[in-house]
């Protein structure tokens, strides 16, 4: 019985799904100038349109061109729907947006999705144009 236990817990261990991701973090992503996608979204709005689309695609292609470099996913979204509701639609454009890497080849892996609130808008003057910013890595 002891043997069948342990068994099934080697499985569940080499289980892909329960692989652990690759190790990095996106601090400091937002300050990198290269390899940098905006990803559009209509104001207060969690669904990717076709220039988002578009946006991702290119991203996708340069991501498969460059399978050691890691992604960061970084939604944004402004105050002014509230701190508790901006930080929710920033988390849903990032989870939309590395969902769509994913169902465009990106490995699960190498991405990583997080929410950014507040003053940051990139390089870009109106906060609504870079709803999410796709940050490329650079290569360790």
């Amino acid at each position: 019985m002891r043997a069948v236990i342990l068994a099934a817990g080697l499985l569940a261990l080499a289980d892909p799904a329960m692989a652990q991701p690759r190790p990095f973090n996106c601090v400091g992503a937002e300050q990198l100038e290269d390899d940098v996608i905006a990803v559009p979204f209509a104001r207060n709005s969690t669904s990717l349109g076709p220039a988002g689309r578009s946006a991702i695609e290119t991203a996708a292609a340069q991501a498969r061109a460059e399978p050691e470099r890691n992604i960061c996913v970084l939604g944004h979204a402004d105050r002014r729907a509230g701190a508790e509701t901006s930080t929710q639609i920033a988390a849903r454009r990032a989870r939309a947006v590395s969902l769509a890497l994913a169902q465009n080849g990106v490995e699960r892996d190498r991405v990583r999705a997080e929410a950014r609130v507040g003053a940051y808008s990139g390089r870009v003057s109106e906060p609504g144009a870079r709803a999410v910013t796709i940050v490329i890595l650079p290569a360790r």
